[in-house]
């Protein structure tokens, strides 16, 4: 290795090596040792290779030496070309090992890799829902990348540099000695010289990086809410493209000028420190010559001495940093063990029992339940704030008690916020009650499995979320198996054959994000045919045609229609004309049921559902005489 390589690897090793404050923990190693443990044969062999390397790299400096020498001596050419054989030998040997070395690391660092996102992308799916709304989703993502890569490097890196660089150490120590040891102190007595100006310019340059990777991440967290098509109508209606960009501008230009400057440093850095270097070869030389012309030391040795300084100066400044690379790579793991060991508030108990057979009822027993507070469902390093919100715990339903029996349909009515949509996401588990029951066929919600709850229960919301795919690719999230005929006979009950028919690529045609290119009457259809293509035996509405024009809600209604036959059904409404059907009507104020009955009932007792009725009829919907 050259004298600028070696001054390069001290400063990649500098930057890197981020000091950490929080202490060593027995119960992470542990942990880390867990992940590893699968790849414990690759990882004894890599560290194998990792000291043969080692070996080769002292060898050949001590091989040249002796080329020297026997040039110098006069020995004969057989011998010189023998060594000379030898040192080929090992350069490809070395570079053999070193392409080894290299799968070795990458099956290592990659196999850990994927080890550790699956098990949090799987951990991160089982948080319940209130986690998602509190959770930052770039904090969440960053943990999968970032945190995953720098906890890998303690593997494919750290640990076989650690190991590496402690052999090579004391194998070019014992050898320098052997052949000089006043030249080896005079080489460890420049090594502060080498050494301080790493560690100060390269916790200087990790600076300017981390203050560069902070501006990229704020553009990035720009650029993601303001590409999307709801982040970019908003800055189009209140016209702030120049006022946006001039904040985009601002943080470009500042990460143009840290790299200008870390670019500078960066040289200004390596240029003194290969001056250094190539000084500390000169005094090798110098006095290494000086004892040769005396006779008390062989030309080769000098050569070796000069060759195996390079062997002292990188493993000394990789070791130096070892241990807060060591402990940066700890961090890394915390932060992915973090998010591990945050409990899901919602789990599948033991000995779970599938739905019942046949049609199905719904329950609500004295139905009590709080919002969870942030700590038991978040992070406050994922909510990316210092504390977490403490906020939580107040009852927002009270002794909710209701039964629609199989095939019947309830409504849920009321003002925002009464508390309509948290009932409905108590029966598919989103949230669990906190007193009372939610029974399905006259089972516990908690007590049956989430695979027999999911595909016994379909859920329709105002948004009509849809993934940026094909339209067959979100039909088939609700069932993969589904055939072509299948997906088009659905496509059909919900009204949207023609539609998806007349499209360029027809099923496969893209949606778009959360199916920005169809229209919301569109979406909310082609929800409605994802679950026709379940076939679910309860069904939940909530505002399934809130914010549609007339035109789209007589679609959507139509494909409610088939939706509901023959199915037990909530139906969350805000439009009171779209429930005046229901077999019983719920009136839902401030987490109570104030009213119940049918519509006509509701409308002649002249309450709360009668106001509302009044109050919608007022805004010009049209009226229903109550018995109709």
């Amino acid at each position: 290795m050259s004298m600028e390589m070696t001054a390069w690897n001290s400063l990649y090793h500098a930057m890197n090596a981020q000091e950490q404050k929080r202490p060593f923990s027995k119960a992470t190693l542990r942990r880390i040792l867990a992940f590893a443990r699968p790849h414990r044969r690759k990882l004894t062999a890599f560290l194998g290779v990792g000291v043969i390397t080692a070996l080769l790299a002292v060898a050949a400096p001590v091989l040249a030496g002796r080329i020297v020498n026997a040039i110098v001596d006069g020995d004969p050419f057989a011998t010189v070309l023998t060594l000379a054989a030898w040192i080929g030998v090992i350069a490809v040997a070395e570079a053999g090992l070193g392409i080894v070395n290299r799968w070795l690391s990458s099956g290592i660092g990659e196999g850990l890799i994927l080890d550790l996102r699956t098990a949090v992308f799987d951990h991160v799916q089982r948080q319940p829902i209130a986690f998602f709304t509190r959770t930052r989703t770039g904090a969440l993502v960053s943990r999968l990348n970032n945190d995953v890569i720098g906890a890998q490097r303690a593997f494919s890196d750290t640990l076989s540099g650690v190991v590496g660089n402690t052999v090579t150490l004391i194998l070019t120590l014992i050898v320098m000695i052997g052949i000089s040891w006043q030249i080896t102190l005079l080489a460890l007595l420049l090594l502060p010289v080498f050494m301080l100006p790493a560690r100060r310019m390269g916790g200087r340059i990790a600076r300017l990086q981390r203050e560069a990777a902070g501006h990229n991440s704020a553009m990035s967290t720009q650029m993601t809410e303001r590409f999307s098509a709801p982040g970019a109508t908003l800055i189009k209606l209140f016209g702030r493209p120049a006022t946006e960009s001039a904040e985009f501008a601002a943080r470009a230009r500042r990460v143009r000028d840290i790299g200008v400057r870390t670019a500078m440093v960066q040289w200004l850095f390596i240029t003194a420190l290969t001056l250094v270097s190539t000084l500390a070869l000169a005094v090798v030389y110098g006095v290494g010559g000086f004892y040769s012309l005396r006779g008390q030391l062989d030309p080769g040795a000098v050569v070796s001495l000069a060759l195996l300084i390079t062997r002292l100066y990188a493993p000394l400044t990789a070791l130096a940093s070892a241990r807060v690379e060591v402990m940066s790579a700890l961090v890394s793991f915390e932060r992915v063990f973090e998010i591990l060991d945050l409990r899901p508030l919602i789990e599948e108990r033991e000995g779970a029992r599938e739905t019942p057979e046949g049609a199905l009822t719904i329950e609500f027993d004295k139905v009590r339940f709080a919002y969870p507070a942030a700590d038991k469902v978040s992070l406050a390093s994922l909510e990316e704030v210092a504390v977490l919100d403490t906020r939580g715990g107040t009852e927002v339903l009270h002794e909710i008690s209701f039964t629609a029996a199989a095939g019947q349909m309830v409504a849920l009515v009321g003002s925002s916020g009464a508390g309509k949509s948290t009932i409905a996401q108590l029966l598919p588990r989103l949230y669990d009650v906190d007193s009372g029951a939610v029974r399905l066929g006259g089972v516990d919600v908690r007590d049956l499995t989430f695979a027999s709850l999911r595909d016994s229960l379909g859920l329709v919301t105002q948004d009509g979320h849809l993934f940026h795919e094909s339209v067959r690719a979100n039909l088939l999230l609700a069932q993969p198996a589904a055939d072509e005929a299948e997906l088009w006979d659905v496509l059909r009950r919900a009204r949207l054959e023609e539609l998806v028919a007349s499209l360029p690529d027809g099923l496969d045609t893209i949606v778009g994000e959360r199916g920005y290119r169809l229209s919301g009457g569109e979406r909310q259809r082609l929800t409605i045919a994802r679950l026709l293509l379940a076939r679910p035996q309860v069904v939940v509405l909530d505002e399934a045609t809130a914010h549609l024009d007339n035109t789209s809600e007589a679609a959507v209604q139509a494909a409610l229609a088939e939706a509901l036959a023959g199915r037990t059904a909530i139906v969350i409404a805000h439009r009171l004309s779209t429930v005046r059907a229901a077999d019983q009507i719920l009136v839902i104020e401030a987490g109570h049921i104030v009213e119940r009955g049918r519509h006509e009932e509701l409308l002649a007792a002249g309450g709360r559902y009668a106001e509302l009725y009044r109050t919608q009829f007022a805004a010009g919907e049209t009226p229903v005489p109550a018995g109709q």
